[in-house]
């Protein structure tokens, strides 16, 4: 789950408000009161433009990170090693990009349509998860994605289902659900390599682990502390928990589970805390995760430069889809 553009807030969103009027401050106040309910705001309800334009970064930046999250993927689709992983990548890239067609279809209730979403991610304007501009170099990426990266966004993604918005909280159910396979999927596929495999296969797994796991935590976004737009976020029921708690619970969870793979976390500060009731962990490198977020990961380039040529390549389909549409109408009309 790819909710990192919460916490960068574009200039000019930071702009001082206006004077507003009687009816605004009292539409606010009825806002305001309907979140402290704890009732849902639907896309025909009065919001203010901050929650409106929060919630379009967010939405708009989990959709990106689906289609994006697609590529480091399939780039595997042809070399799975036997028919059964074929079908179930493809199956998983499939989801992923239903997975993206629910969530912009979420984000255009905010009044801002697909084209527009899809032009800002291609001119480099618009966020997605860091998590996607890493390489997928062996097989066991690919199952270690599916437990690391996809456990990491079921663990950021189950507390959206009550998003104080109704239709990114209702898109979440069904992603939730498919995220949960994708997490199982990919920690059978390494148990598999660790428990019937060849020694090279679980030194494969172990690297893959090594590469992955850092990039993982990162996820969550920067600390508490250092993340400025969280608490209003959570004050308006966008985002239900802290980044730093559901990192820590994350670890927690992922230590029990390495343990059962028979694989090593590569962090050697990583420890249990009795004190505290869970492990302590060692130092982000978080101006990797500033590095990355800015453009300038590994396959930052190649990830943008797919998705146009993609889009490009595609433009037939969409422009016989629309003239099919137009010819159906005139029919309709005639009739």
């Amino acid at each position: 789950m790819y909710t990192q553009a919460m916490d960068s807030q574009p200039k000019d969103e930071r702009e001082p408000k206006a004077v507003r009027s009687l009816q605004e401050v009292e539409l606010e106040r009825r806002f305001d009161a309907k979140i402290d309910a704890g009732e849902f705001i639907e896309a025909k309800d009065w919001m203010p433009e901050h929650y409106r334009k929060t919630l379009l970064r967010q939405i708009s930046q989990h959709a990106h990170s689906e289609i994006v999250g697609m590529l480091p993927e399939g780039n595997w689709i042809t070399r799975a090693p036997t028919l059964k992983r074929k079908a179930i990548l493809l199956a998983k890239v499939q989801d992923e990009g239903g997975h993206g067609l629910y969530l912009y279809a979420a984000a255009e209730t905010l009044g801002t349509s697909r084209d527009e979403m899809i032009d800002a991610l291609h001119a480099g304007k618009a966020k997605y998860s860091s998590i996607f501009n890493y390489p997928t170099l062996t097989w066991a990426d690919i199952g270690t994605i599916g437990w690391l990266v996809d456990g990491a966004a079921i663990m950021n993604q189950v507390p959206i289902c009550r998003c104080s918005y109704a239709p990114y909280a209702r898109a979440m159910i069904r992603i939730c659900r498919e995220e949960s396979f994708h997490q199982r999927q990919g920690f059978d596929s390494l148990l598999t390599m660790m428990r019937e495999g060849t020694p090279e296969q679980r030194a494969m797994v172990q690297d893959a682990v090594n590469r992955w796991w850092w990039p993982s935590i990162m996820m969550f976004g920067p600390p508490d502390d250092q993340s400025p737009n969280s608490a209003q976020g959570m004050r308006w029921g966008i985002k239900r928990v802290s980044n730093d708690t559901l990192r820590q619970r994350f670890v927690d969870a992922t230590v029990e589970q390495a343990k059962v793979l028979g694989v090593t976390l590569p962090d050697p500060d990583l420890k249990w805390n009795a004190e505290r009731g869970a492990h302590d962990f060692g130092t982000i490198d978080w101006a990797e995760f500033k590095r990355v977020i800015a453009g300038d990961g590994p396959c930052n380039r190649e990830r943008l430069a797919a998705r146009r040529k993609a889009w490009n390549e595609g433009a037939w389909v969409r422009e016989a889809a629309l003239a099919h549409a137009r010819k159906l109408a005139t029919r309709q009309e005639a009739a």
